[in-house]
């Protein structure tokens, strides 16, 4: 055990997740001198095992608490243990400012309800949404919600559309973005009343509001934010992934029928390889929930830890480029916020 010597602190729950606390515990530990503090709450009598796999260059801390949330705990009973839990505990560490980030792999809707209570929304936001950076083939794309609301309205999905573009302002470094809204095809007269009323309000408030798009658009990067409800969202994410995973194990499967397909995936090897990197969605795990006052970063339940490994690389780039603050920022300052305001009913 390191004392902390940095200015950055990511507080990690070590029990979230359906492979904790093996795989946190491992993933952390893929880091040597990155600069960073780690405060670890846990299970002690269950991380200990682990811990010997912390290399000595790594500054961290553990925190015991017998307390973890699980997917089977029914909401009422986590939420009346949570602050005590390791999860709660690493949200209140953000809360306290002794940390700037947190990283779990727990239950995602548990998370999203905990960050809520105890660091409440940026003034203004009343969800806070999942988002997260989905590559393309011209680029990456901005999109939210990934499953925090599953039932929106207008209102929401116009506030996810000012936090997905002050965050792909950050991101990509551009003022410029293109903002889209997910709908069931590109025309107009597409859709129901919810996207369609959105969609006249998206374009009376931006200026680089290009209108729907469509599910397939998700892998081409031609726009910067995609805008949609946390259930779509959350099953159009699901499929990118399960298609991904299928191409690679039919990939894998085709290469090694036969002595000429072995043959020919050596030969195509350089290429297969570098379209399974490309495609191998433990590298882009991680996801912010956008709305709250503090970086929540969340990372796959079922991650392994090359995974939690890439959730906290994505977290140390939101705390490089100080996205929370800037968008915290543009929402206080833009003149899409003081729209906002002033539809007052019409945007419901």
């Amino acid at each position: 055990m390191t004392s902390a010597s940095h200015t950055k602190v990511i507080a990690i729950d070590a029990m979230g997740g359906d492979n904790a606390p093996e795989v946190v515990i491992r993933g952390v530990s893929r880091f040597k001198d990155s600069g960073y503090h780690f405060i670890i709450f846990g299970d002690k009598s269950k991380v200990d095992p682990y811990m010997g796999l912390i290399p000595s260059g790594l500054s961290y801390e553990f925190r015991h608490t017998d307390i973890a949330i699980t997917s089977e705990m029914e909401v009422m009973s986590a939420l009346r243990l949570g602050k005590k839990s390791s999860m709660g505990l690493a949200i209140q560490s953000v809360q306290a400012g002794e940390s700037v980030a947190v990283v779990s792999s727990g239950n995602t809707g548990l998370y999203m309800a905990l960050a809520k209570i105890i660091l409440k929304t940026i003034e203004g936001i009343d969800r806070p949404a999942i988002a997260s950076v989905l590559p393309g083939k011209h680029g990456s794309t901005v999109c939210l919600d990934l499953g925090a609301n599953a039932e929106c309205d207008v209102k929401n999905l116009v506030d996810f559309a000012i936090m997905g573009e002050a965050l792909a302002r950050s991101i990509f470094n551009k003022e410029d973005v293109k903002v889209s809204l997910l709908n069931i095809g590109s025309e107009e007269v597409k859709g129901g009343r919810l996207v369609k009323r959105t969609s006249e309000i998206l374009k009376k408030l931006f200026d680089n509001y290009v209108g729907f798009v469509e599910g397939d658009d998700l892998s081409k990067g031609d726009v910067d934010v995609i805008v949609t409800d946390g259930f779509t969202g959350n099953v159009a994410l699901k499929t990118i992934e399960g298609t991904a995973k299928f191409i690679a194990s039919e990939i894998k499967r085709t290469i090694n029928h036969g002595i000429l397909a072995r043959i020919g995936g050596l030969i195509a090897y350089p290429a297969l390889s570098s379209l399974k990197r490309r495609m191998d969605p433990r590298l882009y795990n991680g996801a912010i929930l956008v709305g709250l006052n503090g970086v929540v970063v969340k990372s796959h339940g079922n991650s392994d830890e090359i995974g939690f490994e890439n959730a906290i690389k994505f977290t140390m780039n939101i705390l490089n480029r100080d996205i929370f603050n800037r968008i915290r920022d543009l929402i206080d300052k833009s003149k899409l916020h003081d729209a906002i305001e002033s539809l007052g009913g019409e945007v419901l």
